[in-house]
């Protein structure tokens, strides 16, 4: 069993592929629904106001629209920008734009690596001989 320190309280949980334990965790997506929630209500909100209605951290909830898990609707709202480009976002990481090419340099990436296992290997190399040779000793 893998235990690890929560990153948050510090208490020790057996790792599950989360750098929280289960009761963050468990918070942290109570929060989560209370700021979906008053979001299905007021579309239109900014994060400030958001964040004193709900109770709910501004940096966290710039973590749940980094995740992808909430989404701006307000066209002059934004509050993200692209990793890569600058460019304002509503969501994420990365702009439409930057995640379709991320997406074609690895999909081409992992192309050329399978490319080079399904080469023929280089069959004269993989052999091994022996040259028989003609010596001294072995013309007398």
């Amino acid at each position: 069993m893998n235990l690890r320190n929560c990153r948050r309280c510090g208490k020790v949980y057996a790792y599950d592929g989360f750098d929280l334990c289960h009761d963050c965790r468990m918070i942290d997506e109570k929060d989560f629904e209370k700021v979906r929630a008053y979001l299905d209500e007021n579309p239109s909100a900014d994060i400030n106001e958001i964040s004193e209605e709900t109770e709910v951290s501004t940096k966290k909830i710039i973590k749940f629209l980094r995740e992808g898990r909430l989404e701006l609707k307000d066209e002059n709202n934004f509050l993200l920008l692209c990793e890569r480009c600058g460019k304002p976002i509503r969501k994420g990481r990365f702009c439409e734009k930057c995640t379709a090419q991320l997406e074609r340099e690895l999909k081409r990436a992992i192309g050329q690596e399978r490319s080079l296992e399904d080469l023929p290997k280089d069959s004269a190399r993989e052999r091994m001989r022996v040259i028989e040779r003609k010596g001294k000793k072995d013309l007398k």
